[in-house]
Order: structure tokens, then C-alpha cells, then sequence
């Protein structure tokens, strides 16, 4: 895709983007990270869901990223981030759209996404792309084993 005369690149996410993803995570207001996005608990889940997520580089930057996995009947995406400087031109739309065209070629339809309550900015973005927020259900979590960050 080209975005300001430069040609913006997508392609499937590798362990070797894992310092550069988690980098623009971590300088994202909004983006939680867990002990559950540590280098090993990536590879599991890249291992996992082969093909399914994805980085975005101009001129070799890491200008953007996005996980997704799937449960064999859900997907779900995370961590979908976008540099300031490259957000409102298509990046992260080209970004959920590679993760949804993936996992409609696995059969699977449907897709959620959780965004903090806290990140207005991700809400309007999801929001503006035909996503619904759920009313119906409430997520409940429980850590086992582990710290109140897992």
C-alpha cells in the first residue's frame, strides 16, 4: 500500500519483529502489556496461530503491528498499534483486514477484539470500522499461579 509517497509494507509477523513490536507497544498509550506478551509466551502464540498476525514497515520501520489468533470457531485480535505519525491513512484498517482474510480462509466468521475502558482512542477506531461493543456479557479472567500482571 502506498501512504505518503512512501510504500508502506504488511507482512506476516516473525520472532525477529518481537523487539520492535514490543517497543512500539510499550511507547503506546492505551496498550497494556502483560507478562503474557514476554518473548516466550509470543513464540507460543505466533507458533500457534502461524500466519495470522502481522507487522507494517516503510522504509524498513516497524511502523505498525497487530496478534491474532483464533480458538477453531472465534478469532480474536490484540495489540493492534499504529505509529502517530502514520495513524488516519489505512495502516491499521490494511492491518485488521490481512487478520480478518485469514481467518475467514480458516472458516472462521467471527471476531472480537478487547479494548481497555480507559483507551478512547482504540474504541473509536474499532467503532468507526463497523465493530460493535458488547453489552450482552462481561469477560471474567482469573490468574493462576502467576502475578497480578500475567
Amino acid at each position: 500500500m502506498s501512504e505518503r509517497g512512501f510504500t508502506c509494507a504488511i507482512r506476516p509477523m516473525t520472532m525477529s519483529d518481537y523487539d520492535a513490536v514490543i517497543g512500539l507497544m510499550s511507547a503506546t498509550p492505551g496498550v497494556s502489556m502483560r507478562d503474557a506478551d514476554s518473548r516466550a509466551a509470543t513464540s507460543r502464540y505466533l507458533e500457534r496461530n502461524p500466519g495470522l498476525s502481522f507487522v507494517a514497515e516503510i522504509d524498513a520501520e516497524l511502523v505498525g503491528c497487530i496478534m491474532c489468533g483464533h480458538d477453531g470457531r472465534r478469532g480474536y485480535l490484540q495489540h493492534l498499534v499504529v505509529l502517530p505519525e502514520h495513524r488516519r491513512q489505512g495502516i491499521g484498517n490494511a492491518l485488521v483486514e490481512c487478520c480478518l482474510t485469514a481467518l475467514d480462509a480458516l472458516g472462521i466468521r467471527k471476531s472480537h477484539v478487547d479494548v481497555l475502558k480507559t483507551n478512547e482512542s482504540a474504541a473509536a477506531f474499532w467503532a468507526r470500522h463497523g465493530w460493535k461493543r458488547r453489552t450482552d456479557i462481561d469477560r471474567y479472567s482469573l490468574i493462576r499461579g502467576g502475578g497480578s500482571n500475567a
